[in-house]
């Protein structure tokens, strides 16, 4: 009897602390699921700042663009400011061409043909030559009068006769109607993109033509 009754105490005492181990897991569990919940809706939260800091981020840049832009063409100062840090990166990118020289404002001269020109920038890479025109209001005429510019250019510049020259005319946006304006004369156009970053806009049009430049 004395045996039976230990017994029972030696089971009533594992139940009691059975139940309290449930009892501590079951809390235990429901404060963990309580913190995975909350670390949960923390990480969303975080995660929610962060899209809208990279969005806002990105706003920023565009406004800064655009607005950089309007005071260069205001001061004009284009060429110098944005599109010729640009040409060098653009050539390398669409061209594959390291431009190992360029020039801003390039004016030269020759008595013996009478001839004198200005040319707003000239890259010179291994294979080519890059002749670059820039106008702060883009218009149809500027595009012949750029191919004009670019054969008094080729007469100036004998040195670079067996050269292919590549023109590309550079502002700090273009309207859509007039991407294929440039488009059918060959010219390359290089202005910002959705006001992120500097590019090459009909590259593909143009490189489609059988010859990469109209000279």
């Amino acid at each position: 009897m004395q045996h039976q009754t230990a017994l029972d105490t030696r089971v009533d005492s594992l139940e009691a602390l059975l139940g309290e181990f449930i009892v501590h897991t079951r809390v235990s569990l429901n404060q963990l699921s309580r913190e995975m919940k909350e670390f949960k809706d923390e990480m969303k939260e975080f995660k929610d700042e962060m899209k809208e800091s990279r969005d806002e981020n990105e706003r920023m840049h565009r406004k800064m663009n655009q607005d950089w832009g309007n005071l260069a063409r205001k001061m004009g100062t284009i060429v110098e400011d944005i599109i010729a840090p640009a040409v060098r990166p653009a050539v390398l990118k669409y061209f594959e061409e390291d431009a190992v020289y360029t020039a801003v404002n390039v004016r030269k001269q020759t008595k013996t043909l009478g001839l004198k020109g200005e040319f707003d920038m000239v890259a010179v890479g291994e294979h080519r030559v890059f002749l670059i025109e820039v106008k702060s209001t883009p218009r149809e005429q500027y595009l012949d009068d750029f191919l004009e510019n670019a054969e008094k250019f080729r007469k100036l510049f004998p040195e670079y006769a067996d050269m292919p020259l590549t023109l590309i005319f550079g502002a700090i946006r273009f309207e859509a109607d007039f991407i294929p304006l440039a488009t059918k004369r060959n010219i390359y156009l290089l202005a910002y993109r959705e006001w992120d970053y500097m590019d090459i806009l009909n590259f593909q049009e143009v490189s489609k033509n059988s010859l990469p430049s109209a000279f």
